[in-house]
């Protein structure tokens, strides 16, 4: 007798249907912390209050993340100090001590001339344009009128051949992070979310009040390094422990609409908290104080119930979910509450690890890709942002201007990011930003640059806050959180990058744009490739990834169930032998 197609069609029906039951037994058996919260309620009050909960940490991670900015801003306006003409006025000290530049109205910033000063000042006139000119010996005097209070660099004569001090110090900042980011990493899953959330805050505070202290660069720059290793998880720690407890139907907007709303307003109100301030000492007190809040958050902050079941603190976790109870008015069946114990009790350890992630083709392939895209998003936010100091308008304004994107910018990615998905929504505005940075390359400084600017910042906006959610997808399961920490951990190491990027314009005025668009195009083709996750379930093991990047990437092409070839095939072979 032969293997029909009817018979075919009938053995491959009763294939799927055993194959959906045993999906959903897996499913029912692995993850029954979801069914748990599906009865505590999806955004229930004490969802609510740890969304609102994120808004003190969402402004700290603004400050930890910008504050430099405006502690080491440099007043474009400086000259030589002449010690001789201290007592004159400012404008007639630049006057008489500072060579003029090729335009009339510019002067020398970095020279001033070999004079005999004692005469200068019989005479009041500068020295003949032919005198010889030395570098500053006495360090520089500082007109405060674009930046209007001392910072660090005009504090500490950081302009001329020492202007490489503040972008390194900033590039040590974001080696504290891949430090911090690490480290913190590790004692969230050693320790818990919680312990690791106020550890990289204390961490940060102390970092940021010890600068106030610091004499010279590098005092200065290992305490910067400490408030690195507080950036990012300062605030992801909080925004992973809330995001495990909010349904899945919330879960994009709560993710979003966290950044935009408190992340975002922290950078609006930063600038004008440096000028209301009007000193960088007080400004980083300020800054960095908020930080203690963390202390609250053992007694406010639930652990996270999945870490404590994984760790067999089966108690702990119930005790959690019973508070959620609670708090939420609601009522977890007991046979689901037993279930739930059950199984965390009988919980196998998978042994996929990151290395088993690296040693398959496919997502290997997948993982380099999504590293690339990252690293540009991070390093064009990054550099749009650094770049406001360099646009021709003023500091505060630009910054303002461009952070306001923040908002609008997320607020519309929640909106349409299950509507159009994470692929057209990390290249789609990518490229977009590669092409108005380029145009702005070439464009007069002022309103018609910093437009553009502010456009591109609007387009990458959405896509780092697309790729975040995306990559997350992506990964399977049982590599997930290391792989996501891969992920962030490259973005902190293009942000090494960027300040270097910005320094370039001493060069030529059109570079760092130019590079930030160049890089923003070749990101976004090589997203390209990348498989489309909207609507699709997250891959479970390393095969489930396989098979998605294999069937859903532009370049991919459908791969026949290869279980349902072997159904087919093994009992092909019974009805023959029959």
């Amino acid at each position: 007798m032969g293997f029909n197609d009817l018979e075919l069609k009938d053995v491959n029906g009763k294939y799927q249907e055993t194959k959906e039951e045993l999906n959903k037994k897996n499913h029912e058996d692995s993850d029954t912390l979801e069914s748990v919260l599906s009865y505590i309620g999806e955004m229930g009050r004490y969802q609510k209050w740890l969304f609102v909960a994120m808004l003190p940490f969402g402004f700290i991670f603004a400050f930890v993340y910008f504050v430099q900015m405006f502690i080491a801003a440099t007043p474009q306006n400086h000259w030589c100090r002449v010690p001789e003409l201290d007592h004159l006025d400012q404008e007639t000290r630049r006057n008489l001590t500072a060579p003029l530049g090729n335009d009339e109205w510019e002067w020398d910033r970095c020279a001033t001339y070999n004079a005999n000063w004692s005469h200068v000042l019989q005479t009041m006139t500068r020295p003949h344009p032919d005198t010889p000119t030395v570098g500053c010996q006495h360090g520089w005097d500082f007109q405060l009128g674009d930046i209007p209070y001392h910072t660090v660099v005009s504090e500490r004569g950081w302009v001329c051949e020492y202007s490489g001090f503040a972008p390194i110090a900033q590039a040590i900042f974001f080696a504290g992070s891949l430090a911090g980011g690490l480290l913190f990493g590790w004692l969230a899953d050693r320790f818990g979310r919680v312990p690791a959330l106020v550890g990289t805050n204390l961490v940060g505070c102390a970092g940021g009040v010890a600068s106030i202290f610091t004499t010279g660069f590098w005092d200065f720059a290992f305490c910067r390094f400490l408030v690195g290793m507080s950036y990012d998880s300062c605030f992801m720690m909080m925004y992973i422990l809330v995001l495990e407890y909010v349904g899945p139907r919330h879960r994009t907007w709560v993710a979003n609409m966290s950044l935009a709303m408190y992340f975002g307003s922290g950078c609006l109100l930063l600038p004008w908290l440096a000028v209301w301030i009007n000193n960088w000492r007080h400004l980083l007190l300020v800054t960095s104080l908020p930080m203690l809040v963390v202390l609250a958050a053992p007694f406010l902050v639930p652990e996270s119930a999945r870490w404590l079941s994984s760790r067999g603190k089966i108690n702990q976790a119930v005790d959690v979910l019973r508070r959620f109870e609670r708090v939420n008015r609601t009522k977890i069946p007991q046979d689901v509450m037993d279930e739930f114990i059950v199984s965390s009790r009988q919980t196998r350890q998978t042994d996929e690890s990151i290395t088993a992630l690296f040693k398959s083709g496919p997502l290997r392939t997948m993982m380099s890709f999504m590293v690339i895209v990252y690293m540009a998003c991070a390093i064009i936010f990054d550099g749009l942002v650094r770049m406001s100091e360099n646009l021709g308008l003023d500091f505060f304004i630009t910054f303002t201007l461009t952070s306001a994107t923040e908002i609008p910018s997320v607020t519309l990615l929640a909106l349409v990011l299950d509507r159009w998905g994470r692929r057209n929504l990390t290249v789609g505005p990518m490229w977009v930003a590669g092409v108005l940075s380029i145009v702005a390359a070439f464009v007069p400084k002022g309103i018609p640059q910093v437009t553009l600017a502010i456009m591109a910042r609007f387009c990458i906006n959405m896509s780092y806050n697309a790729t975040i959610q995306w990559a997350t997808e992506l990964l399977p399961t049982g590599v997930r959180a290391s792989g996501s920490s891969v992920v962030h951990v490259s973005g902190y190491i293009a942000t090494l990058v960027s300040p270097f990027v910005v320094y370039s314009e001493r060069y030529w005025r059109s570079l760092p744009l130019l590079l930030l668009g160049v890089i923003a195009l070749i990101a976004g083709s090589i997203g390209v490739l990348l498989p489309e996750t909207n609507g699709r379930p997250m891959p479970q093991t390393i095969a489930d990834g396989e098979r998605l990047v294999r069937q859903y990437s532009l370049c991919g092409k459908p791969e026949p169930d290869t279980d349902v070839e072997e159904w087919k095939n093994e009992n092909k072979q019974k009805s023959l032998i029959t």
